[in-house]
């Protein structure tokens, strides 16, 4: 398998990664074909396929933030089960973001994600991939070494109407494995940038971070 990042919507295998997204994700939670053209520009964006053969047969998108030394990775796709596709990403992923930290003169301090709980919510269908199965996911993520974060979580909706968007967690993935705890000024300016694009945020989520503002860490709790 090749690891390939996609820069620009013209690219054909934007294409194939496009139509696997509509595949496996609702709907709703995939951006129309031409609004990935700034996100595929901008360069903080990394955004990579798993080519087998000349077909896109996973993808991952992810960000490395310089400022705060943590990464963020914004979604994980198997396309087809039994080939070795998700350790391939995770492993490569890895590998490009302890580059990026290198060049940052640090080492990666840990990587963000939000992960599915399926004991929240249990109709995710996910293309009927058993590999992106929310509780396959979930003990894989686990496995990687992905620990939760102790506060109830809430995300604005990427529609930017102002919905809020529940069952899952904000999860953390640290380098060190004695870390268990995050102090909460991280968590907080990471999710204000992560979100700022967004003007319209739900009432929930501005209430979530004025509470963890009162707080000095959160713990890092087992998924």
């Amino acid at each position: 398998m090749e690891y390939y990042r996609i820069t620009n919507i013209q690219d054909p295998y934007f294409t194939q990664l496009h139509e696997l997204m509509q595949k496996v994700f609702p709907s709703d939670e995939v951006l129309e074909f031409d609004l990935w053209k700034e996100p595929l520009e901008d360069p903080d964006i990394r955004v990579f396929v798993a080519v087998d053969g000349n077909k896109v047969v996973g993808a991952t998108e992810y960000r490395y933030y310089k400022e705060f030394n943590v990464a963020m990775t914004d979604f994980t796709i198997i396309g087809q089960d039994g080939q070795g596709i998700g350790p391939f990403l995770a492993n490569r992923r890895l590998d490009d973001l302890n580059a990026l930290a290198a060049a940052n003169d640090k080492e990666l301090f840990g990587m963000f994600a939000e992960i599915y709980d399926p004991y929240q919510v249990d109709h995710y269908e996910f293309g009927m991939i058993k590999s992106m199965n929310p509780y396959v996911r979930r003990e894989v993520l686990s496995h990687l070494g992905y620990k939760r974060l102790e506060f109830p979580y809430v995300h604005p909706s990427w529609s930017n109407d102002g919905e809020a968007v529940t069952g899952l967690d904000l999860c953390f993935l640290p380098m060190n494995e004695s870390t268990n705890e995050l102090q909460t000024d991280l968590i907080v300016t990471f999710l204000k940038q992560y979100y700022s694009i967004l003007s319209n945020k739900p009432k929930s989520w501005h209430a979530m971070v004025d509470s963890l503002e009162t707080k000095q860490e959160v713990k890092l709790l087992p998924i």
